[in-house]
This record gives structure tokens, sequence and C-alpha cells, in this order.
């Protein structure tokens, strides 16, 4: 009898509901800016109709970064990642009202986007703002900045490439760069285990501002390919 596979924990609980709006907003414009991911490598020249430089939101929640950067960003093409409905369907009515186009999205696990759907080196800029800390020590393994994402996260950047990242858990924010800066094919912009000061381009998002509201610290971290 062969053995069972070992089951990867998931980041994410899918939670939250819709709104008639954003229901609506989903079935409307889903088949122009949504992609089902299927396990298939994603062509986004063809998605997007175009070469332009890249980024990638994971978790991006309610949009409000993911909106940001593709209207100050026209000429970059700006893929979202993320697993609640309602998310996508808030970003989905806002793209209509704002009339932003550069925006697609994939509402699926980014371990199994990462893994199966991106191109080698094909990424410019991959940001992990305020991802779910998993605060209760048995849930640790379900945190999404583990050692094998970061493999997966090294390949699909260019060789220019930056990934940025944010949480107002100082537990997670220890944990993020304990990974990261063990990671080979990384190399931190701010020095072994230390965090970057916050970007000024980043927004004040609705989870930064909860946060600084319970006195949480805000970490940035910053880091390239190793050259």
């Amino acid at each position: 009898m062969e053995p069972t596979p070992a089951v990867r924990p998931r980041s994410f609980v899918v939670r939250g509901r819709k709104t008639e709006a954003q229901r609506r907003a989903i079935d409307d414009l889903w088949p122009t800016f949504g992609l089902d991911f299927d396990g298939s490598p994603l062509d986004l020249d063809a998605v997007f109709g175009r070469r332009a430089p890249r980024i990638v939101e994971i978790g991006f929640g309610n949009g409000e970064n993911l909106l940001m950067l593709a209207e100050r960003h026209p000429d970059r093409d700006v893929l979202g990642i993320e697993v609640h409905g309602a998310g996508v369907g808030r970003v989905l009515g806002a793209m209509r009202d704002r009339d932003v186009r550069n925006i697609r999205i994939v509402r699926h696990d980014a371990v199994e986007v990462f893994e199966h759907g991106l191109a080698p080196g094909s990424i410019d800029e991959i940001l992990i703002f305020f991802p779910d800390p998993w605060p209760k020590a048995r849930h640790h393994r379900r945190r999404i900045v583990q050692p094998e994402f970061a493999r997966l996260l090294v390949r699909a950047l260019a060789p220019d490439g930056v990934l940025r990242l944010a949480t107002d858990w100082e537990p997670y924010a220890e944990h993020m760069i304990e990974v990261l800066d063990a990671e080979p094919g990384l190399t931190n912009l701010a020095g072994d285990a230390r965090f970057v000061p916050r970007p000024e381009d980043r927004p004040v998002t609705k989870f930064e501002r909860r946060g600084e509201r319970l006195g949480h610290a805000i970490f940035d971290l910053a880091y390239r390919p190793t050259r």
C-alpha cells in the first residue's frame, strides 16, 4: 500500500460574505478581468495583451493597494491573487467605477499559482502586505512565508526584481526575516536581520490602520534576488 502524500496546510480560511453589488461585479466583470486558474502556466502576455513590467500582490484583501498601484502605474501590469470573494468583488466594482484596466485577478491559492502558473523570472515585484499572522503556535505552519514558498518566490522574480512585505505582528515579522534571510536566493536590502523604512509609496490600508490603533509597530521588509 502506497503512503498517503502529506497535505500542505493552507495559509488561508475562506470567510466573509459578498454583498449584492460585489456579486454583480463578479458576474459582470470576471470574464474580462478574472483568470480561472486550472494549474496550467499563465500566459501573461496574452492575458494582458502586451508585455510590460509586472507586479503580483498576494492576498490583496479589499484591494486598496492593488487599485492604487494600477492607477499610479498604467504602464505596468498588476496581478492580484486573493481567495476571498468579497475582496475580489470590491476590486472588480472599483475597476469599473474608476476605469482601471491593467489589473487581472486570480482567485486561487497563491502557493499553487507560483508553483505552476508563473514562469521563472517573469515577475518584477512581489508584494505580501499584512498576511494572516496565524498567531497561535499550533497554526504557525499555516503562515504563507515558509522556506518552500520563499524558493517559489525566488524562481518567479526577475533578476532585478524585488520582494516587499509588511506586517504589524512582531512575531510574524521575526519569522519572516528568519525565513527570508536564510534563503540563499534572496538578499535583504536592509542588511541581515534588519527591516527597511516604510516605503513612501505604500498606501496605509485598513489592516495597517487597525494595527496602529492596537498599538502595533509596522515592519517592512524588502529583498532582491541574490546576484
